[in-house]
């Protein structure tokens, strides 16, 4: 039970940073890739159907965390108070900033918290993570830099995939210059790991830069989502042997009855997630299009 549920967080969480990960490349390039107001809503409503539901990962990740193994939450969320505090911030403000640009006069201020909003997570989390597994600032600011770009590059083939005109040939440019910054840091970030998915890793990001070039989308989509499966899981692959300093793995973990009541709760509600969710992508799966004033998936 205990491997299980740390299969189980493992997957939560990557499910979280692959998802979450375009969504904040998105927010931060959205500026970048638009020349006027039409072409930030069309950016912009690339993840306006799913960034609310991609969040749900997150809490889900962290309840796990919670009620499977309660010392490794309580040690890595008190260790880190700070930074989580402002990832919840860049959260908050990122969701207002969606929420509110089309109601207000001008959006100028809701764009912006888009951007920061996006940046904090994306940089804090790496950071965290690289923090736990290395206990060194010069790690984390490493692992900051590194999410923050594959994020940027994520988000970069993302808009690519899921606009037309201006927006997609801009974005295209923007996910090559991207590469040129995230493969040379995931080097740097991922080799003190060693392990062959993060190696595998460095050679998703090399292969999505090729694909980009050749105007493949979907494919380069499916290389930066394949590179932070692998980067996600060369990490938990370390985090299984040490999940937090001075504590095992069956030290951090609740009892067997409680983990077996979170296996029945998990195998009933689990599946309803997950479908809700691939249908959601699949009801607003093509291209956003303007038409006019209006935008379409079509």
């Amino acid at each position: 039970m205990i491997e299980l549920w740390f299969v189980i967080i493992a997957f939560l969480w990557t499910g979280y940073f692959v998802l979450e990960g375009f969504d904040f490349g998105v927010g931060l390039l959205a500026p970048l890739v638009s020349r006027n107001p039409g072409e930030q809503r069309q950016s912009l409503q690339t993840i306006g159907p799913v960034w609310d539901g991609n969040e749900v990962w997150l809490i889900t990740a962290v309840g796990a965390m919670f009620a499977a193994f309660p010392a490794w939450y309580a040690g890595v969320f008190s260790s880190f108070y700070l930074p989580v505090t402002l990832v919840l911030v860049g959260l908050i403000v990122r969701g207002v900033g969606l929420e509110w640009r089309g109601k207000v006069n001008d959006p100028r201020w809701c764009d912006l918290g888009i951007v920061v909003g996006s940046a904090l997570p994306a940089f804090l989390w790496g950071a965290v993570f690289a923090d736990l597994l290395f206990d060194s600032v010069p790690a984390a600011l490493l692992g900051g830099a590194f999410s923050l770009a594959v994020c940027a590059l994520h988000g970069a083939v993302f808009l690519a995939l899921k606009t037309t005109g201006p927006v997609r040939r801009r974005a295209r440019v923007v996910a090559m210059a991207a590469s040129g910054v995230a493969v040379p840091v995931a080097v740097a970030a991922l080799s003190g790991l060693g392990t062959f998915p993060a190696l595998a890793a460095m050679a998703a990001l090399a292969a999505a830069t090729a694909l980009i070039w050749r105007r493949r989308e979907g494919w380069a989509f499916t290389a930066t989502a394949g590179a932070i499966v692998l980067s996600t899981l060369a990490v938990f692959m370390e985090l299984r042997l040490r999940p937090f300093p001075g504590l095992t793995l069956a030290e951090a973990a609740s009892g067997p009855y409680t983990l077996t009541m979170l296996s029945w709760i998990g195998l009933i509600t689990l599946p309803f997630v997950l479908v809700y969710q691939g249908w959601t992508y699949w009801v607003f799966r093509k291209r956003v299009r303007v038409e006019g004033t209006v935008l379409t998936h079509g």
